[in-house]
Parts: structure tokens; sequence; C-alpha cells
């Protein structure tokens, strides 16, 4: 049965890329078709070597998803795109697509995200300087792809542009990390007194982060989700998700990324760079102490919620691979959780259930 099972993935894959390279085939021969490595999602890419119309090799990236006849051109991931694009904000172009087979088809961008290029950093300035490339990007789907810059068409296919990180939503995110890391994945049971406190604290730190005007938000802004292309371009990846929500999101997705430790230093620096930008753009974020707070809160917030990400990744995919990532989350949120004593139940209640 084990060999069974190996055949049928195998003969699946050979019709798969049987099915692209018929795609593909519209723009002239395939050369090489190559299977690339995939994200935490259910998505497949590959990269298609094929010839162009003038029989000039070139290189694109097939991305390679469930049917979707029914929505057709107004699938998120396409529409976003659009929307984004004519926004000003740099996303990969779409070059043709196929709803009847999942097939989407992309321009290359090459293998560089802004994690592969910050391993290259030699000084702290040099980090900073790829950082405000990010956050320029940032401050481009913050103040100029809101519904009210969308057409009419475009606004009916965003169902993103109809949803908000209100505090329902914040607050799921927040029990689905008890759920997955803490009851799930470490086998924790809360005392009735401890499960309150939880809640209550993330309660009160939702609320705040709920009450603050929205953007339209990435939702997963972080270090892999932006390519650095060969020239230099700093591409927008996995945006399909988007939905409204408080500017913070993002920028706490960026600077207080899983995947890559910035000193607090390096984050206040670019924290004022996003708030000068901003400002600069005609947003109003308040005074910069309020500003500060609310990132640190939503830091938090999200934060936790990766490491519920994390774990289910291996409660529901049988994925452990993103788990070595946990520890340094939640030394993002106890760092910031030390400057406000308010909050000092909670981080106890935290940490004691993790360690101990």
């Amino acid at each position: 049965m084990k060999f069974k099972g190996v055949i049928q993935a195998m003969e699946a894959r050979i019709v798969e890329e049987q099915g692209l390279e018929r795609f593909v085939e519209r723009t002239g021969g395939v050369v090489s078709i190559d299977k690339m490595p995939g994200d935490a999602s259910t998505r497949k890419y590959y990269r298609i070597r094929a010839l162009d119309e003038n029989q000039v090799p070139r290189d694109w990236v097939m991305m390679v998803m469930e049917p979707f006849e029914e929505k057709g051109k107004n699938i998120p991931f396409l529409a976003i795109q659009r929307h984004l694009s004519q926004a000003g904000v740099d996303v990969p172009r779409v070059m043709d697509f196929e709803p009847r087979n999942g097939f989407i088809l992309l321009e290359d961008l090459g293998d560089t995200t802004l994690l592969r290029r910050l391993q290259e950093v030699a000084s702290p300035d040099e980090e900073r300087a790829l950082f405000e490339k990010a956050i320029d990007a940032l401050v481009t789907l913050h103040t100029r792809s809101g519904p009210a810059r969308a057409d009419e068409e475009t606004a009916r296919a965003i169902d993103g542009f109809g949803l908000r990180f209100d505090h329902e939503k914040l607050m799921w995110e927040v029990n689905f990390t008890i759920e997955h890391f803490y009851q799930k994945h470490l086998q924790r049971e809360f005392k009735e007194q401890d499960y309150r406190t939880l809640q209550d604290g993330f309660s009160r730190i939702c609320t705040e982060l709920a009450s603050e005007p929205t953007v339209f938000t990435h939702r997963d802004y972080h270090s892999r989700n932006v390519m650095v292309s060969p020239e230099g371009r700093f591409v927008m990846i996995d945006f399909q998700d988007a939905r409204m929500g408080p500017c913070h999101y993002d920028l706490a997705s960026l600077l207080r990324d899983s995947y890559y430790q910035l000193d607090e230093a390096q984050i206040k620096r670019l924290t004022g760079y996003y708030f000068a930008r901003m400002k600069e753009a005609g947003a109003d974020l308040g005074d910069v102490e309020h500003f500060q707070r609310l990132f640190d809160l939503m830091s938090v917030q999200r934060n936790f919620k990766a490491i519920g990400s994390f774990a289910s990744f291996l409660n529901r995919r049988g994925n452990p691979a993103y788990l070595k990532f946990i520890g340094n989350t939640f030394e993002n949120i106890r760092r910031n959780l030390l400057k406000y004593p308010e909050f000092r139940e909670l981080r106890e209640v935290l940490y004691h259930y993790y360690y101990f």
C-alpha cells in the first residue's frame, strides 16, 4: 500500500506537469519544468523555462492551486494583484492563467527573498537600508490601496475590503494559538483563573488595537514574503489574504519577524522611519508615544498568532519545520510585555505554561 501511494503521487505529478507544458506551449516550446520549494501554504510552484514568441528562452513561475473556474479572474489573488499593481505596489506580474486547472503563470523574480538578502549584510546601516525599502513598499500599500482607490468592479471582487481585524478576529487568532500551541502541542491544561487571565489580558490588548483606524493590510508581511529581484525591486508576494486592519499589523510582521531578529535600537529607528513616511503621505497616526504603544501591543498579538500557526502546521499537516522559530517569537513577546506593567499577570501566565 505504501508503494501504491508513492506511485499515485508520481502519476499525479506527471499529469500536472503535462498540463503545465500544454498550457505554456501557448507562448512557445517548453525547455524544462522544475518543482520549486513550497511555502507554508498548500499551493505548489514550478519554474518553467520556455521559448517566447521570438524563440528566446525565458523563465516563468507557475503557481498551481485549486481550480477557480467559478470566480475566474476575480479570485482573491488575481483581483488583489490587479488592484495593488494599479495602486503602485510592486507585485508579481501575471502573464496568463487557466482557471480550469488552477494555473497562474507569473514573472520569475528569482530566488532571493528579503530574508536571504539579509544574510549578506555587513553592517547595521546596510541592514536598515534594506528594511527601509521594504517599509517604502508598505507605505505605498497603506496609503494608496484602500477601498476608496478601487474601481467598482475591483471593490466588488475583493472580499478583504469587507473584512477587518476587529476585536473578534484578533481574539480568534489568540485562541487559535491557545488551542494549537498550548493545548494540543504542549498538552497544557489551564487552571480556571489562569485561563481567565489569558482571556482578559489579550481582550484588553485586542480592544485597544481594534479601536485604531484601518488600512488595507497585507496580513503576512515578513522577510519571506518580500522578493528582491535581480534588478533590485522589492516585490510583495502572498498577499491574497489581505484585509482591513490597523497599519501596525504589517509593520509588526516585518520588524518583529519570527524568522529574523532585529535589535531594539534598529527597530526603533525603523518604526520612526515608517511613522515619518506615513506622516509625509498624510496619514494621521496620532503622536509618537501612542504609535509606539500600539506597535508594541500589535507585536504581542501578531507574534502570538504566529506561534499558533507554527504549531498548527505540525498538528494539521505533520510538518514540524516551523517549530524552531517559536523560541525567538516568544522572546519578542516577552520583551514587549515587559515594557507594560499592566500586563504583568498575562506575561507570567504565558511563560509559566510555556516553560514549566
